[in-house]
């Protein structure tokens, strides 16, 4: 049986995800990135702030004693919201696309493709308990 701190750690960390999946969520990247510029726009801290399982991610490390799925974790998830920074950064601020990055900009997304996190990020938080670092 899962243990209840694990449990309420998949159960917490999947509730952040599912928040930034729906302020996120669109039919392509590009329609994702601008909904995320609207508020990289306002501030970028604010934008991070929109990002609350990266502070999940920060205070996992710790509480897991520097675990190394834990701190997998968060370098997946650091990597992923600096990636997006600077895909706003070369779109909406210098405008500099080149054709290959226009064509996946506007490709259609699977209705699934938001919540490819909700797979990759909860078996982390797992295996931090189970398998120990």
């Amino acid at each position: 049986m899962i243990e209840d701190t694990l449990l309420n750690y998949i159960v917490l960390y999947t509730l952040l995800e599912l928040y930034e999946v729906q302020w996120q969520k669109s039919d392509t990247i590009l329609g994702m990135l601008k909904r995320m510029y609207g508020e990289y726009d306002k501030s970028a801290f604010l934008f991070l702030l929109m990002h609350p399982t990266l502070y999940f991610g920060i205070m996992f490390v710790m509480v897991s004693g520097y675990n190394e799925y834990a701190i997998l974790l968060l370098g997946v998830k650091s990597i992923d919201i600096v990636t997006k920074m600077l895909l706003l950064k070369k779109i909406f601020i210098e405008k500099q696309v080149d054709e290959e990055l226009q064509l996946i900009l506007v490709t259609p997304l699977h209705k699934l493709f938001p919540y490819i996190g909700l797979l990759l990020y909860p078996p982390l938080i797992y295996m931090a308990f189970s398998v120990g670092g």
